[in-house]
């Protein structure tokens, strides 16, 4: 009887974690969908555009304006995406100097035409928006 108890106890406590690695793998899937599709704007030189498909955040932390220009002096000299491969994605609460929520950190390793030194890491991060959907928090090249 006590091993069965035993069994039971083990089970409701690995359940919960169950159900969370679930849930983090559902959204980083839908958060990486997110982050793909945006992408997909910017590689067309959409630069508004993206700005305005970003997260709430991401919007009030710079114009649309100052977007686009740093986007022109970065991304755009780097031209074409020759290739993008996802290297991790990685659900989290928490994120430094930003309000708590739901996000996925995501790294690509993307070779582009205009920088015949490498590839490169691309690493976006969409937000869980209040309405349920993901959008584009934050976005770095390195």
């Amino acid at each position: 009887m006590r091993r069965v108890i035993r069994i039971l106890t083990a089970v409701l406590f690995l359940v919960p974690a169950a159900v969370l690695l679930a849930a983090d793998a559902q959204a980083e899937k839908d958060a990486e969908a997110a982050a793909r599709a945006w992408l997909a704007g910017v590689d067309a030189g959409k630069y508004g555009a993206s700005w305005e498909a970003a997260s709430s955040v991401f919007r009030k932390s710079m114009t649309k304006t100052q977007w686009e220009d740093a986007l022109a002096k970065v991304r755009a000299p780097l031209a074409a995406v020759l290739s993008r491969k996802l290297t991790s994605a990685t659900f989290t609460k928490t994120l430094p100097g930003a309000p708590e929520g739901e996000y996925v950190v995501i790294q690509y390793e993307t070779d582009f035409s205009g920088h015949p030194g490498g590839k490169m890491i691309e690493t976006v991060t969409p937000a869980k928006e209040k309405d349920g959907s993901w959008k584009v928090s934050g976005y770095y090249i390195k």
